[in-house]
């Protein structure tokens, strides 16, 4: 497959994109850090095919999106089959909470800049008769929760726009894959006690990978947290309001 893939120099991007290239995809980088994207993309070269290339690209910045998309998409002479997104930023509910700038960066990356990046690759996609799209969400957007009410508030958005934009073109050609991890052993969690049911960025990946392939619309990695999350959704707000979870 060609790939377009924003966010493969951390974390399970990382480990996503080094699946992909271990078996054969070509991939083109984007990222907001250069020097990120020079060394993924040597590292990428010795587990497979080396990238197509690079380019800059901040979510935070919407003007970077298309010259980037097109950077990317002129790369595979216009033939992209997948667009992966799993850049994205987190913190802490308590770090959110007493830093107003850091709260506006963490809502502007999550929701409004994911949306309107994943916004300009559906219509090149779309220009070229379909193809996947596949976004990293979280399980944080699933329901109203006191550790995450932030962080969740810009995931349960991201995914409301992501589940919409299926139903809307799954029938003319584009298949949306919203993955929603729960956690997951990062460099974003680091310093963090993982609950049960934690998994490791290289169990994402082969789940996710998976998704893609067979167009899943909804990917939970690790795949307990899919019947976690039905309890969840399923509790009584009286509940909700006492548990820590």
């Amino acid at each position: 497959m060609n790939v377009v893939f924003l966010g493969a120099t951390k974390g399970m991007g990382r480990a996503l994109a080094r699946l992909m290239a271990a078996r054969g995809d070509a991939l083109f980088l984007l990222g907001r850090d250069a020097e990120d994207l020079e060394k993924t993309s040597a590292d990428l070269g010795a587990d497979g095919m080396r990238p197509l290339g690079h380019y800059a690209c901040d979510l935070s910045d919407a003007s970077s999106f298309p010259q980037a998309l097109d950077r990317a998409f002129e790369a595979f002479g216009g033939h992209v089959d997948v667009v992966v997104v799993t850049a994205g930023l987190f913190d802490t509910q308590d770090a959110l909470e007493s830093d107003a700038a850091l709260l506006r960066r963490v809502l502007d990356v999550d929701f409004t800049g994911t949306v309107m990046f994943c916004e300009e690759a559906r219509k090149r996609l779309m220009e070229r008769g379909g193809g996947t799209l596949c976004v990293f969400s979280s399980v944080a957007g699933e329901r109203g929760r006191k550790p995450v009410v932030l962080y969740g508030a810009a995931k349960a958005g991201l995914s409301h726009y992501l589940e919409g934009l299926d139903h809307r073109y799954r029938a003319k050609g584009l298949k949306v894959v919203t993955v929603k991890p729960g956690f997951v052993k990062t460099g974003l969690t680091a310093g963090l006690k993982p609950p049960p049911f934690a998994g490791e960025p290289e169990e994402v990946a082969e789940l996710v990978l998976k998704g893609i392939d067979r167009g899943t619309p909804e990917v939970y990695a690790p795949r307990a947290w899919g019947a976690v999350m039905t309890v969840i959704r399923n509790l009584p707000r009286f509940v909700m309001r006492r548990v820590s979870f």
